[in-house]
């Protein structure tokens, strides 16, 4: 298997944009990721019309929305895009989207949580992507910032994170996929859905009911997703709730036991999703993941180009 075609790297003084595809914000919430762009990267920053709009709890209508990222995907001088937040919405926008330009002039699109879906979509097409911190939650963690520059400029990249007690050891490589648990079992039988054969999946969420993870998980149980995984790396689910009546277990503790007859290794507590770490992660690359009771260690393939 080969990793997904990777967009150009970003060079000082290139285009990049910021779109909101979800949720509204406030403008304001984004300017120090703007300047540190603009001073860090070297790069132009344009910021779309949806990133002001406002339209119930969206950023604008899904015409809106959809314009602003269709428009963006449609200049050729714009070399990445950024979803400025996530929230609620990109799944009401991707099958209006025309991904014919992008097709022929690839750009790295960037976000995480509801962007799971553009991520996938993305992915069907056969282009990576980068699942990683947004302008919005740039300031939260600086080393979580520093992991997106290595991706979209063109170096390397491997992470190496401590033991969690529920690790399962093992050795895999394959494509690494992944994102919000919320989206990927929303995803199934959708048009931006993709198969996960031989692949590493990531997972993440945040606010959810126990039992509904264990409902997703069994979603994906159902429509065979994780039987033929290579491996799994299970993120933060930050803020998990409880019902009245206990579901009894952790979001660790129901995803192991709905993988617990699968022989791929299995990592706990890697630094991806909605805590203050949320390490970038390129959708659509091939990886090697080790776990072993010393450390876990990710390691990206070097793209030439």
């Amino acid at each position: 298997m080969k990793s997904l075609i990777a967009p150009p790297k970003l060079q000082e003084g290139d285009k990049v944009a910021i779109v909101a595809m979800a949720s509204k914000l406030n403008p304001d919430d984004i300017q120090p990721a703007i300047q540190l762009m603009r001073k860090n990267w070297g790069v132009e920053v344009i910021v779309g019309e949806s990133v002001s709009a406002s339209y119930y709890g969206f950023a604008g209508t899904d015409e809106v929305r959809t314009r602003d990222f269709q428009q963006m995907l449609d200049d050729t001088s714009v070399k990445a895009i950024f979803s400025a937040r996530g929230g609620y919405g990109s799944s009401r926008i991707i099958d209006r989207i025309d991904f014919t330009t992008f097709q022929q002039h690839p750009k790295w699109i960037i976000g995480f949580s509801d962007i799971t879906a553009v991520h996938s979509h993305v992915q069907s097409l056969g282009f990576q992507s980068l699942h990683a911190p947004m302008p919005k939650t740039f300031m939260k963690d600086d080393y979580s910032l520093r992991t997106i520059e290595p991706f979209l400029f063109g170096t390397g990249m491997s992470y190496e994170i401590k033991p969690d007690k529920s690790d399962r050891s093992g050795w895999a490589e394959g494509q690494i996929t992944g994102g919000n648990l919320c989206l990927l079992a929303h995803l199934v039988g959708s048009p931006s859905d993709i198969s996960w054969d031989g692949k590493i999946l990531f997972m993440e969420d945040i606010s959810e009911y126990l039992y509904n993870i264990d409902r997703m998980m069994i979603q994906l149980k159902r429509a065979g997703k994780l039987k033929n995984l290579n491996g799994l790396i299970v993120g933060s689910f930050t803020d998990s709730k409880e019902n009245d009546e206990p579901f009894g277990k952790t979001a660790y503790e129901i995803v192991a036991e709905h993988v617990a007859e699968y022989n791929y290794p299995v990592c706990y507590g890697f630094p991806t999703g909605h805590d203050r770490a949320n390490w970038a992660i390129p959708c659509g690359r091939i990886a090697s993941l080790e776990v072993n009771p010393l450390k876990t260690v990710l390691t990206f393939q070097k793209i030439i180009s």
